[in-house]
């Protein structure tokens, strides 16, 4: 199998760890990852409030990008604001074909012309819909039995496309978390709000938010997720959530990769653990001692 990769700014930056434990997976499951060529930002939440046309523009370029290359595939984005922006536009010029041509006029300034001929796809949809559970479970080599994690997928994985799970119930990550040897903690938090841009703009309601699943997810050894923001919000807020609520928060964030890094015997460099802001003592402790051959 092979897939068009769209990393987006995040991954290239705060993110890294996302997408260096991305490629390390996919190698290791066999699966090419060709990066798009020439990709630019996909808008993130910001054009929006600069240009309706922008926000369609900006991530309708990629796409015609991805249309231009030889690899005729889905592009597979691990960012879910990305993937959002990228669908949004995917979904959007099949519904309104007046906004095609707008957003084509656009690209005639990059000599682009968008189609609507690739299919914009989530890392989690591929993980689950195009990988076999039995050949992800062939490459297991360490097993994360007595490990205890919270599937965490946020809003814009699932939100408005419910393409490949239920926003208000979603179970998606179970088979992977338990595949690699793990128990799914128990909560129904998965699909809730992490704050996004509340950080900036109304940091208390945000922090508020990000405590709110921390403490769900007490008793979990972790909380796994698929979203750089909501990574970001749940490891780097957690002091201020802390602070807020009089308590101590210090749960490990992963991205899935990672986790699923680890179950398959990558090694650091590939997975990048020291790039996450929160892997207390406790939890590499434990990992050393319950990591035993599958």
């Amino acid at each position: 199998m092979t897939y068009i990769y769209y990393p987006g700014c995040s991954l290239e930056g705060t993110a890294a760890e996302y997408s260096i434990s991305t490629m390390a997976l996919f190698e290791t499951l066999g699966i090419e990852l060709i990066e798009l060529d020439d990709w630019t930002c996909c808008g993130a939440t910001a054009a929006e409030g600069v240009s309706h046309l922008l926000s369609f523009a900006l991530p309708a370029r990629n796409l015609a990008m991805a249309e231009k290359m030889k690899a005729k595939s889905d592009i597979l984005v691990p960012c879910s604001a990305c993937y959002l922006n990228l669908k949004r536009v995917e979904q959007g010029i099949k519904d309104d074909h007046s906004l095609l041509r707008k957003i084509n006029q656009v690209l005639e300034a990059d000599d682009l012309v968008l189609k609507g001929t690739v299919r914009t796809r989530h890392l989690l949809d591929v993980l689950v819909n195009d990988v076999a559970l039995d050949d992800i479970a062939s490459k297991i080599v360490r097993s994360l039995e007595g490990f205890s994690i919270a599937p965490y997928y946020g809003c814009q994985c699932l939100r408005p496309y419910a393409v490949f799970d239920d926003p208000e119930a979603p179970r998606s990550m179970e088979s992977l978390i338990t595949v690699a040897g793990a128990s799914v903690y128990p909560w129904d938090m998965g699909g809730r709000c992490c704050g996004a841009s509340l950080m900036s703009t109304a940091p208390e309601a945000g922090i508020e938010l990000v405590a709110a699943l921390l403490e769900g997810a007490q008793g979990a050894d972790a909380i796994v997720t698929v979203c750089p923001m909501c990574q970001m919000n749940l490891e780097a807020y957690q002091k201020k959530a802390s602070k807020q609520h009089h308590t101590h928060y210090e749960v490990p964030i992963l991205y899935l990769p990672q986790l699923l890094g680890l179950a398959m015997g990558l090694t650091d460099d590939q997975i990048r653990l020291d790039m996450n802001l929160c892997v207390p003592g406790s939890f590499r402790e434990k990992l050393a001692n319950t990591l035993q051959p599958a």
